[in-house]
């Protein structure tokens, strides 16, 4: 079989490409399970734990930047936009495009990435840290360390999976330059896309549990 100008080699163990591709993305949904009963595990923990201080809970979600996370949501859900936008492009075998959204993504994941950056630069410049390292003194509840050490368990980990994608994207933007991918052979930019709007989910999620509770 052939893709643009590369030669894929015929998997031995697949009869058949559609049947490559059904197989590919029951394994990446599959995947997506086990991601989402790890941050499902953190929801019922965060749960737990804000209907026993519901009042902290309230008290330390104003220390959070709003509007930095506002911004974060509207770039993630633009970077799954456009992200959407270079599957289908890859699916009308029109590379230059797709190579295009492919950047705007990438772009759009640095944006966020950098945004957090800088909220957590404010946290540990005013002491609003985790567990013991909290020095934050404006919060007199005692279980506040609580509410921040869950705030950068979710948000770090999350970011980690941003970094992940971004890694992905990079890899299939490089294969995608190279004119491994067309029409008929789409698979890993389709996988890394239903991957990224995982990603952009769970930030859907955690926004407005972290900073819109107040």
């Amino acid at each position: 079989m052939t893709v643009g100008t590369t030669l894929l080699p015929q998997q031995q163990h697949f009869d058949t490409p559609a049947q490559a591709f059904d197989a590919s993305k029951l394994g990446i949904w599959l995947f997506l399970v086990t991601e989402i009963l790890l941050f499902g595990g953190l929801f019922v923990v965060y749960i737990v734990f804000r209907a026993l201080y519901p009042e902290m809970f309230h008290e330390a979600s104003h220390h959070l930047n709003k509007v930095l996370g506002a911004i974060n949501t509207v770039v993630l859900i633009c970077s799954s936009l456009t992200m959407a936008m270079a599957v289908d492009r890859t699916r009308q075998n029109d590379s230059g495009k797709a190579n295009q959204y492919l950047l705007m993504t990438l772009f759009f994941a640095a944006c966020f990435m950098i945004i957090k950056y800088v909220e957590y630069s404010h946290k540990f410049h005013e002491g609003l840290l985790p567990g013991g390292n909290f020095t934050f003194e404006a919060i007199q509840h005692p279980k506040a360390p609580l509410y921040f050490s869950l705030y950068f368990m979710m948000t770090g980990l999350h970011g980690i999976h941003v970094l992940v994608g971004m890694g992905l994207i990079s890899w299939i933007l490089i294969r995608s330059n190279k004119g491994h991918f067309s029409s008929t052979y789409y698979t890993p930019v389709e996988l890394v896309g239903i991957y990224w709007h995982l990603v952009d989910l769970i930030w859907i999620y955690l926004f407005p549990l972290l900073y819109l509770i107040g």
